[in-house]
């Protein structure tokens, strides 16, 4: 009885731990969700926050960029990469002391690329004329549609573009993960029941088994 005991909890200890993991996901996911909300209605607090985040992500670069030129002495792009290493630290510099300022010259970058990518999508999409003809055209009509919105309220735009976007793709990424988590238990607790199911019955000689077929005569 104790070795049936101990080989059911043999198998539903990795189900046990791999729905616990899936739960551990749907609340990662549910944290992301209630920090891009709260993004969303404080977009000019996002923004700056996310600049910050961005100037530490470009020092912490910069130092495993230079650790890494150093410990690579010998190769021939040792001060390409010192280089770049140090143009990472000072980018890095520049954005943790002058957000705001970062944040409108990123503005303005991301409503270039908007602008850009929005024509070369119509003009694509009017040359080639795909399946996907009138898809394409309406990609670049809003592509750009946005960037010349952002463009015609810049620099003041720069103080809600960006924390807007971030905070959108925090909403997403913890609604993905939230979905993921979700299913993934449902998935497991799907296997236990079967397998619960075909342990308790069904097999040969076990309680659900049918009687046995009568041997053929010699």
């Amino acid at each position: 009885m104790s070795g049936a005991r101990r080989r059911k909890d043999g198998r539903a200890g990795p189900q046990g731990r791999l729905s616990r993991d899936f739960g551990r996901l749907a609340l990662l996911g549910a944290v992301l969700v209630v920090a891009g909300l709260v993004g969303l209605c404080y977009v000019g607090f996002a923004t700056l926050t996310t600049m910050i985040l961005f100037g530490w992500l470009l020092l912490v670069g910069g130092v495993v960029g230079l650790l890494h030129a150093f410990q690579s002495r010998q190769s021939n792009f040792f001060w390409l990469a010192v280089v770049v290493a140090a143009l990472n630290l000072a980018a890095g510099v520049v954005v943790i002391r002058r957000p705001e300022g970062a944040a409108e010259a990123l503005t303005m970058f991301a409503a270039l690329l908007f602008l850009a990518g929005g024509v070369f999508r119509l003009a694509g999409g009017l040359v080639v004329r795909g399946p996907q003809f009138g898809w394409t055209l309406v990609q670049g009509a809003f592509g750009v549609l946005l960037g010349v919105l952002v463009l015609a309220d810049w620099p003041h735009s720069s103080l809600y573009v960006i924390g807007t976007f971030f905070s959108l793709a925090l909403l997403f990424d913890g609604l993905g993960l939230i979905a993921i988590g979700v299913g993934g238990r449902r998935v497991v607790s799907l296997v236990q029941q079967e397998g619960q199911e075909g342990h308790g019955g069904g097999g040969p000689g076990g309680p659900g088994a049918g009687p046995a077929a009568p041997a053929p005569p010699d």
